[in-house]
């Protein structure tokens, strides 16, 4: 097989990993499906343990049509998100009875793989990779022949701003990072009181995403050895850019999700957000009384002239090693996230903006999110931003990374103290971590 020496470089840590990940942790483990002893032949029943609102409703046009008529029963789960499903789809698959699919975020997937717990369904989901931008699918592969998972949602990066604001202010929509922090300078000398966003280090997907659009490449693989490159040139110009503006002052040093930040942006005491498509919901919770006063534009560019952008979230929809039937789950994993009409129902059941590209311009987005009523070419434009998202570059302890940028850099900005040394913090202790779980580490 073409894939046997990443499959090794990935598994041959994976009986420490588990022990790490599962640590003190002890859940009860569910069966894969009901019939996990038949053959495939005949009628399969599959379970589904996902945490994505609605999805029962969306499971059953398959269970009434495709599912129907292949013989194929999904039964959803519903589950938490983030580490804590990571944790418990491990200690399942650790006793064998993993179920037969999962929802899995992009940065869990090679976790999950170092520990063997994913499938290859490569030769099981057709065309499904025609479907995706390349920088979407690469990340279900990390790299290889395989498939580890078919793309189900995504969150392109882009910049939201007040234009009641900018046009109060003088401003012109920043097309360049430089031209970003002029406009923060700029919105500072003309209106002290006001700041043009925050640098927020309680959320690690927002770094990780803009450090992707610069091109960082944070866990990368030499013959069966790791390399880790979190302080790589790209995250430095990205952490350095970012430390000069807070430590400056032209921009704010708090947290996002708080009360505070909910305040700043209701009352145009920060006039700008570097997020994701997702933002109009998080907005329309945080700063209702600004509705219809906001705009979105493509993320601010390195380089004059380039065309690309980060990802910040998104999931994927995996197939476990202990399913017995892994070829039906790989074909509903294909149709959950290709197909036209399940595509509508997640989008209106479910709320998602979805990784297929020909969903992004569907009935279902011919309208903008009524937060931007006033741009309606909000989608539109959405789905070429999503076009140019960057490739990312994954390991299996993404969650000790994250975990140390939350400290590191938020005591950084706390202080307004020097960004790369909370940089080099993340890199060795993503780089102890991984010697520790037993992988092999490439200085």
């Amino acid at each position: 097989m073409p894939n046997t020496k990443r499959r090794r470089l990935f598994v041959r840590g994976a009986a420490s990993a588990i022990a790490v990940t599962l640590g003190a942790t002890a859940l009860a483990a569910c069966g894969s499906s009901d019939d996990e002893g038949k053959a495939e032949s005949g009628p399969v029943s599959l379970t589904y343990w996902t945490w994505t609102p609605g999805m029962d409703k969306v499971v059953d046009l398959w269970n009434k049509g495709q599912g129907k008529k292949d013989q194929i029963t999904v039964t959803v789960k519903k589950q938490a998100s983030g580490d804590t499903l990571v944790t418990k789809i491990l200690t399942a698959h650790k006793a064998g009875k993993a179920p037969d699919l999962v929802q899995a975020e992009y940065q869990a997937l090679p976790t999950l793989v170092s520990n063997d717990a994913l499938a290859d369904i490569a030769k099981n989901v057709g065309d499904a990779k025609s479907k995706f931008a390349d920088g979407v699918w690469q990340q279900t592969t990390l790299g290889t022949d395989a498939v580890y998972a078919v793309p189900q949602d995504i969150g392109p990066m882009m910049f939201y701003y007040r234009a009641d604001l900018f046009k109060k202010y003088g401003l012109t929509v920043p097309t360049t990072w430089d031209e970003f922090a002029e406009t923060a300078r700029a919105l500072k000398k003309k209106a002290p009181d006001k700041d043009l966003t925050t640098f927020s280090a309680n959320d690690s997907g927002l770094f990780a995403g803009l450090a992707q659009q610069a091109g960082a490449k944070w866990w990368t693989t030499s013959g069966d050895k790791w390399q880790v490159g979190i302080d790589d040139a790209a995250t430095k110009k990205v952490a350095d850019f970012w430390g000069g503006l807070v430590k400056e002052g032209a921009v704010d040093n708090q947290p996002m999700y708080t009360p505070s930040w909910n305040k700043a942006l209701n009352t145009g005491k920060q006039i700008a957000w570097v997020s994701a498509v997702w933002a109009p919901g998080t907005l329309t919770t945080a700063a209702p009384d600004t509705k219809g006063k906001w705009a979105m534009a493509p993320l601010p560019q390195w380089s004059a002239g380039d065309n690309v952008t980060g990802s910040w979230g998104g999931s994927s929809t995996a197939v476990t090693t202990d399913s017995k039937h892994q070829e039906a789950a790989a074909k509903f994993a294909a149709w959950l996230n290709t197909d036209g009409a399940a595509l509508t129902a997640l989008a209106k059941e479910s709320g998602i903006y979805p990784a297929a590209t020909n969903a992004q311009t569907s009935g279902a987005f011919a309208t903008p999110p009524d937060y931007f009523s006033t741009q309606p070419e909000f989608y539109t434009l959405a789905a070429k931003i999503a076009r140019t998202t960057a490739p990312s570059a994954w390991g299996p302890n993404v969650n000790v990374a994250y975990q140390t940028f939350n400290d590191a850099f938020g005591a950084a900005a706390k202080n307004r103290s020097d960004f790369s040394a909370a940089l080099k913090t993340m890199q060795d202790a993503t780089v102890a971590d991984l010697k520790k779980q037993g992988f092999e580490v490439s200085e």
